[in-house]
């Protein structure tokens, strides 16, 4: 995984209290019980985190962190919102 990874990491276990031995590549936000007001909020905190815009049909409860963490990496230094991430 990219760096983007730990900050995945760390935004879940810090601010959603997601335990780390659940935070995994093939984990998804319904995987890990975040309904759609938590992804919400996911998405604003990544946005500070990593500067990407994620655009309310970015990020669903069946994206994997594999595929978010793809698409941050790709998406890195675009001022632009950004396509969906799967």
């Amino acid at each position: 995984m990219s760096a983007i990874h730990p900050t995945i990491t760390e935004v879940l276990s810090r601010t959603f209290r997601v335990p780390v031995a659940e935070i995994l590549p093939e984990s998804t936000m319904e995987s890990l019980d975040m309904d759609s007001l938590a992804v919400a909020e996911f998405a604003v905190v990544m946005r500070e985190a990593v500067g990407v815009e994620l655009d309310p049909g970015t990020l669903h409860r069946d994206t994997s962190l594999a595929g978010l963490t793809e698409f941050l990496r790709a998406s890195a230094g675009s001022e632009a919102p950004v396509g969906t991430a799967r």
